[in-house]
């Protein structure tokens, strides 16, 4: 009976051992699986303008932020205006028309006249 409990344990042994290595090639010839998409999206490509250009110490956000926020401005004054506010006070209020307080320094800015010189 020894050598028969032995016997069925060494076939039984050998079965699952077939089956982990099937199990195991079937996992490494499957195709690798695609990367996910990274999280953070390119921005937007920018209307070209000379006044949207980078200058030494300005912001990255800034020409896309200008470029919204003179969207619906054909002029290039709004542009030229927005960029520079920006480049002073590192923020642009959110939006074409947006609340000019959610920046109190762009807000801030005046000309000459006394009137607000950021778009």
């Amino acid at each position: 009976m020894k050598n028969l409990s032995v016997a069925t344990l060494l076939v039984i042994s050998l079965v699952l051992f077939a089956t982990c290595v099937d199990i195991a090639e079937a996992y490494s010839s499957s195709p690798p699986l695609p990367s996910p998409s990274p999280l953070v999206s390119a921005p937007p490509p920018l209307p070209p303008s000379k006044h949207l250009k980078l200058k030494p110490g300005m912001p990255q956000f800034c020409p896309y932020k200008c470029a919204h926020r003179c969207s619906r401005n054909p002029r290039d004054l709004c542009k030229k205006l927005c960029m520079h506010c920006c480049g002073v006070c590192k923020c642009v209020p959110i939006g074409p028309y947006g609340d000019k307080n959610q920046c109190p320094c762009y807000r801030d800015i005046k000309n000459r006249r006394g009137q607000s010189k950021c778009p």
